[in-house]
């Protein structure tokens, strides 16, 4: 059954938001940049705006870590996208509504003038998925906005998972959480279609290479020769 009513929302809203803090408290998470430090609530930032990317999956730790006012989440306007929404606003992130599906223009338009001033976050495989595959909007966002994109990946010594698309993950209590950043990419201005393109999968391949680097971290990254479809299905 959809939660629908404004008030319902606002309430289980809050205390979506309240279990996000409690929980994420519980949790040792550690962040290790691999180049400079790009995440804004961390020490070390180096300023300038950024255009952060990260799984829909991990979701929980990321909002649960850090909420700005000057941090710009993309959430979709499906029926479970109000419920987060509410959450992340108690959390104390500014929002943008739309995704590939509903109202994007409205969406790139309203994160092309936030981009002047403001930091955005995108979800690349959200709302729907495929799971940990990049979406051609985060390359066209970046190009338009002249934002650079900072892959942020995240790896759990013990998760559990939901049954869901995306493979929600829920890190145990006090069980160690990494959180990785890689150097910014940078997109062409006005790119054309080839070219966003190319730089689509070099985004996707830079993620996949980050959630290695944070499996690593934790002593659990298999093989280099491992596969990509292997990957989508850690």
């Amino acid at each position: 059954m959809k939660i629908r009513h404004p008030l319902v929302l606002k309430v289980v809203g809050f205390v979506a938001a309240c279990l996000t803090r409690l929980w994420i408290g519980l949790v040792r998470v550690r962040y290790r940049p691999i180049g400079p430090c790009l995440i804004p609530h961390y020490r070390g930032f180096l300023g300038g705006r950024f255009l952060y990317a990260f799984w829909h999956e991990n979701l929980l730790v990321n909002a649960g870590s850090y909420g700005r006012s000057d941090v710009h989440v993309l959430v979709s306007k499906h029926a479970d996208g109000e419920l987060i929404s509410q959450a992340c606003r108690w959390l104390g992130f500014s929002l943008v509504r739309g995704s590939s599906t509903r109202d994007y223009v409205e969406a790139v338009r309203s994160m092309m003038r936030l981009a002047r001033t403001q930091h955005l976050v995108v979800t690349p495989d959200g709302p729907r998925g495929p799971r940990r595959c990049v979406q051609p909007g985060l390359v066209y966002l970046a190009s338009r906005t002249g934002l650079p994109i900072v892959p942020v990946s995240v790896a759990y010594r013990r998760a559990w998972r939901t049954p869901t698309w995306d493979r929600f993950a829920m890190p145990f209590p006090w069980s160690d959480v990494v959180v990785v950043t890689t150097a910014p990419i940078h997109v062409p201005p006005d790119a054309r279609k080839e070219q966003l393109e190319l730089h689509r999968q070099r985004v996707e391949e830079a993620m996949r290479q980050a959630d290695e680097a944070a499996e690593r971290m934790l002593g659990r990254c298999g093989s280099p020769k491992k596969t990509a479809a292997a990957r989508r299905a850690a």
